[in-house]
């Protein structure tokens, strides 16, 4: 593993920015290849960034792990067709034209393609279609509230999660696994972990990743 190549899609968010952040510290990761709508204000001797169009990605350079980070709300996004293009139709363009057989997702605790829930169906979708897919490996990781700041991610403050995140930490215990609060380096940390070893299907539940954190 010690000249592991890696491509990233959504290096300029919340989880993204974090496994980034894992990858280029890791010694054992020789380049990665960042996809990105706009430039980052980042450079680094690993690091390699891709101004790209999702909706008709270039051929992409190869490499042996591929890290889907890419998401918005509905509020940034302007509509659920805008929605689902970033979160569904972005992040499986990536999978699909990334020559990696190893992938990590950061996906959302209630994915569920049947859920009557718009957000949490197009989760469940993009996974769904992701575990047709012939991979070696799919680690999916399902957080539930993210804790982090986004102030250096040039983004609104999200309402919901100023309220529920101080209620989210004092009822935690109490809050069954899959749902219990997560930090957003907790789940960089897990996937950039797990990926580069991980045979078949690996799905990393907020329980899971709130208990390696602690490791």
């Amino acid at each position: 593993m010690s000249t592991r190549t890696v491509l990233l899609a959504g290096a300029t968010g919340l989880v993204g920015g974090l496994i980034l952040e894992a990858l280029l510290a890791d010694p054992t990761v020789s380049a990665v290849h960042a996809l990105s709508r706009r430039p980052l204000p980042l450079q680094h001797p690993k690091l390699e960034v891709h101004v790209v169009d999702f909706s008709q990605l270039p051929a992409l350079p190869p490499t042996d792990e591929v890290y889907l980070a890419l998401g918005t709300t509905i509020k940034v996004a302007g509509s659920q067709a805008a929605f689902r293009a970033v979160d569904f139709e972005a992040n499986l363009a990536v999978a699909r034209a990334a020559s990696a057989r190893r992938v990590g997702l950061v996906s959302a605790a209630a994915a569920n393609a049947k859920s009557a829930i718009f957000y949490n169906r197009v989760k469940g979708e993009l996974e769904d279609a992701l575990k047709a897919m012939d991979f070696t490996a799919l680690v999916i990781a399902q957080p539930s509230l993210l804790l982090g700041s986004r102030a250096h991610l040039q983004q609104p403050r999200r309402l919901g999660e100023m309220i529920a995140s101080p209620i989210a930490r004092l009822f935690a215990p109490l809050l069954p696994g899959a749902y219990r609060p997560v930090s957003a380096r907790a789940v960089a940390r897990a996937l950039v972990n797990t990926v580069p070893t991980a045979n078949g299907l690996v799905v990393l539940t907020s329980d899971l990743l709130v208990k390696s954190d602690r490791h």
